[in-house]
């Protein structure tokens, strides 16, 4: 390894890893924080079928806007890559037209899908409630949440692209002061408008939906900090970096990426499916323990940027063998806080079914089955943390593939589960979704390793 190589080798303590994680906890967790507070509200109207209809909602929404989180995917690896291929060869660069010239493209394409999940809002949300199975009451109650929160959508698609292109460069305290925002505002405005003004379910949307632009409006100006330029120059687009192959690749990335995503958020969206066709009093109970997953995996989510963006960096490199020494670190550390966050549910259910409910019946289900819950993130961990180490490689057609095979494992395991356990089938069914991404995934990462070729991972830049 030469002198300059060595004095600008990629960062891979422990403290490193954890440097990078902590900023993105805590700004994910503010993410699922805005559902937990508006399941809270909503969980003591006194009315399951507003509940059931809250989770419907939100699922839906994951099915509609989750499908397109490959803007924060592919936004994350491309930004890794060229920020390792830029500080290697020019250490004291000052150019940074191809770090924006990648958040232009991501916000474009932001821009236009949702634009047109927009337009054809009615139709998702007729035939979303008919594929979730919604009764009546719930679907009535998530109509009226969606009617509004839809206006969001393209904050919320543009918030995957700001979120992906400041972690892919490390930049995550960025992220803790978008998403910080983005939360602080959602409870005060929500609390306002329910309480305030008595619109309620449609008070809880709006408050979420102008507090995702007001995210929108302060990313743009952390990244006029982050990069030295003007706003004008933000909306100013270098034909000379837009070209045809670089959108040609970011396209094919997405392609896969979204296929994957989409397979990921139908398997959820049929447990709740299932949940629905169990009657409201099981989806209720459900979308309560099911915020348990959301906030750890966004919290887990945080070692698995930092395996995404160092990962990258050494993929950009082609420094493979500290990319070796990346995957071992970033699993310890990801499996180390998985434990730390189980001890943490086990501790705190008492106390949380409570405040998410006050419906006897609801609540008295839920803790039931809330041990299947607490164990969610060791069960999860591996998925989210395996992630992480692909998208740093912009792999996307292994992403796929993977995708694709535990799928066909997945639906047909699910559907026996449902049948012979019912609710416990249910709940079965959720961690095979999780064990079955790792599992997969491993294979891929290990045929590779016993080849002695991490390379064969990567596609051609």
């Amino acid at each position: 390894m030469t002198d300059h190589a060595q004095s600008h080798a990629i960062d891979v303590r422990y403290l490193k890893i954890i440097a990078i994680a902590i900023p993105v906890i805590l700004a994910n967790l503010a993410m699922p924080f805005q559902s937990l507070i508006d399941t809270a509200i909503v969980g003591h109207l006194d009315n399951a079928a507003y509940l059931a209809g809250m989770g419907l909602a939100i699922q839906l929404l994951s099915l509609v806007l989750v499908s397109f989180n490959f803007l924060q995917y592919a936004s994350s690896g491309l930004a890794a890559q060229a920020l390792g291929k830029m500080t290697y060869a020019t250490p004291s660069h000052t150019n940074n037209a191809p770090l924006l010239a990648i958040l232009q493209r991501a916000l474009l394409l932001a821009a236009a899908i949702g634009l047109v999940l927009l337009l054809i809002k009615p139709l998702l949300i007729k035939f979303g409630l008919q594929l979730l199975a919604a009764n009546p009451d719930s679907a009535k109650a998530a109509t009226t949440y969606l009617n509004v929160r839809f206006w969001g959508v393209i904050a919320e698609l543009m918030n995957f692209a700001f979120i992906g292109w400041f972690a892919g460069q490390g930049k995550t305290r960025y992220m803790l002061y978008q998403q910080g925002l983005i939360a602080v505002l959602n409870v005060v405005l929500t609390l306002f408008f329910v309480f305030g003004l008595d619109l309620g379910l449609a008070g809880v949307a709006l408050g979420t939906t102008l507090a995702f632009w007001s995210g929108v409006i302060i990313a743009l100006w952390l990244t006029t900090l982050h990069l030295g330029v003007s706003w004008r120059a933000l909306f100013s687009i270098d034909k000379a970096l837009v070209t045809k192959d670089s959108m040609l690749r970011l396209f094919s990335l997405n392609k896969d990426i979204f296929i994957r995503t989409l397979i990921l958020t139908l398997s959820f969206t049929w447990v709740t499916r299932l949940s629905a066709q169990s009657g409201d009093l099981v989806l209720a109970a459900n979308a309560i323990l099911l915020q348990v997953l959301s906030i750890s995996a966004f919290a887990l989510d945080g070692v698995a940027v930092s395996a995404e963006t160092l990962s990258g960096q050494a993929a950009g490199r082609r420094d493979w063998s500290r990319f070796s020494l990346i995957i071992k670190r970033t699993g310890i550390v990801s499996y180390g806080l998985a434990a730390v966050i189980t001890l943490i549910w086990w501790l705190i259910m008492p106390f949380y079914l409570p405040m998410m409910t006050n419906i006897s019946e609801v609540l008295a289900l839920a803790a039931d089955y809330s041990g299947f819950a607490i164990v969610l993130p060791l069960i999860g961990v591996g998925a989210y943390w395996i992630d992480g180490i692909f998208f740093g490689l912009t792999a996307g057609k292994i992403i796929r593939n993977a995708a694709i095979i535990w799928a066909v494992i997945f639906f047909p395991l699910s559907f026996w589960f449902y049948e012979e356990f019912g609710m416990l089938g249910i709940w079965l069914s959720v961690w095979s979704i999780l064990l079955l991404r790792l599992l997969v995934l491993s294979g891929f990462l290990l045929t590779a390793k016993l080849s002695g070729s991490y390379e064969s991972l990567q596609p051609n830049p």
